[in-house]
């Protein structure tokens, strides 16, 4: 607890004019200082602040309060992080209780390198947006894509130039390890191939000998902090070579599991809007924005985090999810609904808005307009509907069977849910679901239907959800497919994680639709691989270390001979006959129906020409060695 009177000295301390005068253009009016309120849209200044009294009114709204409140509101921050932030500015150290000497001094060290980092950081961006202005192709990419000068520059976007060492005109010291810390620049692993990057590139100083620019030829977005730092960036090629987007890496100041790009530049529109809308790139903030919706956030190339939305329900009450309408959507919807729901309490609203599978957000606006969205927002599902709906995903609810296991599903994701209102309300739909009444669910369930608070063992970060075992709840209905090609579909890629990405989205579901332990580690592959990038077998078996999938897994990679050496094309095999088998199976249920049906007539026949051309194209492919 930090003690009364360190408050009282500290907002003493504290120039209120100067915190509120860094987000609020004031002019004086008398004796006080006015402004355009930053906590609701107006055009006429309503937004005083005092600076002998130490205190901001506004008439309009009735927001108040001293620095610490200002902070807490208007950007986000937590009591204690708002404290801090105002005590780095007039040098006070905020007491710690019960902490050592020692740490006192580890924690003032960490706080000096973060400082240096985002220093390093800010002079980068700077760079960047000056590379900008003198790359007219840069500039032409940007304005194809519909984005304005004004909407640029509020985003601070910039460019990094296609050299192998740009930065090392920008810093004195190109081998300073600040550079490598912040993420700018990376010195080239001896063991990696040279894929392009000569000696002459890379420079012949004993001192910066293979040191290069993380970013080169790409359109750089700052990613900031709540509080406008710049933390890290994003940058996007101006072609489709691949990869396409790419982030800063995870630095003592950036995590992509805690940071929201565009979080800093929406608080106003958040207010304005009414809600905060998530959407899957930085390109489409910066679109949206353009297009009127200032108010979307995205992550940073991993699913939704329970962190994500406990700090975006710092701003506001009502968060709506965009994804697109495929099936990697769906997955990402269900990561989504996983993080929301132990924070969705009655008084915050949580939707998902599900657009055409050929359309982004951005897309959609300039196609179909700006009302047209404001009208899919307005009809995006309710977080109550998407659980339902995900609970019964690939469940057969005409028959028992199908809605025992749409409540095997359902329930992690209900217990997740904080007492209240919704959950109570939820409990008689589930049981509507399963044809089963109110009483006798509650007493399948136990004494947590009936109100108790849900267990918190289970996922880290995500109180209440039970995942047996660490995997996912959700499953879709199981496919059949022969054993030895589902284990050796397995073993590809545990081995060769990469490969994931080069499948295309029909090859990536029918994984995901295997049966039993298949299908759960493709749904932790897949998990794992959007959190942390492709990995080597011994990085994904030292994450699988207290998983129940360990020893399955293992299991599948040691089934290798040893002098299997497979490449890409073997994998294109093994879901060739994977998918031969699935249509077969197609095939077969349609056949009684082909007589009198005119319509599973046609679907068979589509069947069989696939299945045949699938055949054809197997015969023509050459064994591999491995």
């Amino acid at each position: 607890m930090i003690p009364p009177g360190f408050l009282q000295d500290l907002l003493a301390r504290t120039d209120i004019a100067e915190v509120v005068g860094r987000h609020v253009e004031l002019k004086r009016g008398g004796a006080n200082l006015m402004g355009l309120c930053p906590f609701h849209g107006e055009k006429s200044p309503s937004f005083s602040v005092s600076p002998v009294k130490q205190f901001y009114y506004c008439f309009g709204c009735g927001a108040s309060g001293d620095a610490i409140r200002f902070l807490t509101e208007h950007l986000g921050l937590s009591f204690v992080e708002a404290v801090r932030d105002l005590a780095g500015r007039v040098g006070m150290q905020v007491p710690e209780e019960q902490v050592s000497v020692e740490e006192q001094q580890r924690r003032q060290k960490l706080r000096e390198r973060r400082d240096s980092l985002s220093d390093v950081l800010a002079r980068a961006a700077t760079f960047y947006r000056s590379q900008l202005r003198e790359t007219p192709r840069a500039i032409h990419y940007l304005k194809q894509r519909g984005l304005s000068g004004a909407v640029a520059a509020r985003f601070g976007l910039g460019f990094a130039p296609a050299g192998w060492r740009s930065l090392a005109g920008v810093f004195a010291r190109y081998d300073d390890p600040l550079l490598e810390e912040a993420g700018l620049v990376r010195l080239r692993d001896d063991s990696e191939g040279e894929g392009g990057i000569t000696k002459l590139a890379l420079g012949n100083s004993d001192g910066d000998r293979g040191r290069y620019d993380w970013f080169r030829d790409r359109v750089m977005f700052p990613i900031r902090s709540v509080t406008g730092e710049v933390i890290g960036f994003g940058g996007r090629v101006l072609d489709d070579i691949k990869p396409k987007y790419m982030n800063s890496p995870e630095t003592p100041v950036f995590s992509k599991g805690r940071e929201l790009y565009g979080l800093f530049e929406a608080r106003q529109a958040l207010r304005d809007k009414g809600y905060v809308l998530v959407v899957e790139g930085y390109m489409d903030v910066v679109a949206l924005a353009q297009s009127g919706f200032a108010n979307a956030v995205a992550t940073l190339g991993t699913a939704c985090t329970a962190e994500h939305v406990q700090k975006l329900f710092r701003h506001t009450d009502s968060v709506v999810f965009s994804f697109d309408g495929d099936a990697a959507g769906r997955r990402a919807a269900g990561r989504a609904l996983e993080a929301a729901l132990p924070h969705a309490s009655d008084l915050r609203n949580v939707r998902f808005l599900f657009l055409p599978p050929e359309h982004d957000p951005d897309s959609f606006v300039r196609s179909q307009g700006a009302a047209a969205f404001d009208a899919a927002v307005t009809q995006a599902v309710p977080l109550s509907r998407q659980l339902v709906e995900q609970a019964g995903e690939g469940c057969e609810l005409a028959n028992a069977e199908g809605r025992a296991r749409m409540l095997a599903q359902a329930r992690p994701l209900w217990e997740a849910l904080p007492e209240g209102a919704l959950k109570r309300q939820l409990l008689p739909e589930l049981a509507r679901q399963a044809q089963l009444s109110t009483d006798d669910l509650a007493a399948l369930w136990g004494g947590a239907a009936l109100g108790a608070v849900s267990s918190t063992a289970g996922v880290p970060g995500m109180p209440g959800l039970r995942r047996p075992g660490g995997r996912a709840p959700l499953r879709r209905s199981g496919r059949r497919a022969p054993a030895a090609s589902a284990d050796l579909a397995l073993r590809l890629l545990l081995r060769h994680s990469d490969w994931w990405e080069r499948l295309g989205a029909d090859d990536q579901q029918l994984l995901h639709e295997l049966e039993g332990p298949h299908g759960e580690a493709v749904a932790w592959l897949e998990r794992q691989l959007t959190d942390q990038g492709p990995q080597t077998w011994a990085a994904l078996e030292s994450a699988l270390q207290d998983d129940p999938l360990h020893a399955q897994a293992r299991r599948w990679v040691d089934a290798a001979l040893p002098d299997e050496t497979p490449d890409f094309a073997e994998l294109g095999r093994v879901l060739n006959t994977m998918w031969i088998t699935r249509l077969g199976d197609e095939a077969n249920s349609l056949a009684p129906q082909a007589g009198q049906d005119a319509q599973a007539r046609q679907r068979l026949q589509a069947l069989l020409q696939r299945i045949a051309a699938l055949k054809a194209q197997a015969a023509a492919r050459p064994t591999s060695s491995g």
